[in-house]
């Protein structure tokens, strides 16, 4: 179990234990940070101990972490959110991991569907998600079978 999953699936606590991403001291994370909202589909923000991370909700039921590898070419489904495109993994559900897609560093954000709508979160989250870069890939229609 990842370790973003431990912290989602942990009681309630003051402060979220988290780990940073590799590239946590990206400039473009803390242009992210800057920017994160208080609320995501009505879950307060908290704190938490890991640089270049956010966690909303008590106990929490999303968490957000900036700096990581941006990921190559995937089979996953990419959808657009706020002008943001993400990769969705919903091989935990209903616990989901979405990771931006076509930004340099990437975000990924996991949260839980029985309590917030991925739309929704993705949305509140699309103005700071913007601010990383554009490595000029973007989500591309599959043909249908």
């Amino acid at each position: 179990m990842s370790a973003a999953a431990v912290a989602l699936l942990s009681g309630c606590t003051s402060t979220v234990s988290m780990t940073p991403a590799k590239e946590a001291n990206d400039p473009a994370c803390a242009a992210v940070m800057v920017r994160l909202p208080s609320t995501v589909d009505g879950q307060d923000r908290r704190w938490t101990d890991a640089q270049a991370t956010g966690a909303w909700g008590d106990p929490s039921t999303v968490l957000m972490t900036c700096g990581l590898a941006a990921p190559g070419p995937s089979t996953l489904t990419c959808q657009t959110a706020g002008g943001v495109d993400w990769l969705m993994d919903d091989s935990e559900a209903p616990n989901y991991r979405f990771t931006t897609f076509g930004r340099t560093p990437a975000v990924e954000v996991y949260l839980d569907y029985d309590v917030v709508s991925g739309a929704r979160v993705l949305s509140d989250l699309a103005t700071a998600v913007q601010q990383l870069p554009s490595d000029g890939r973007a989500c591309t229609e599959r043909p249908s079978s």
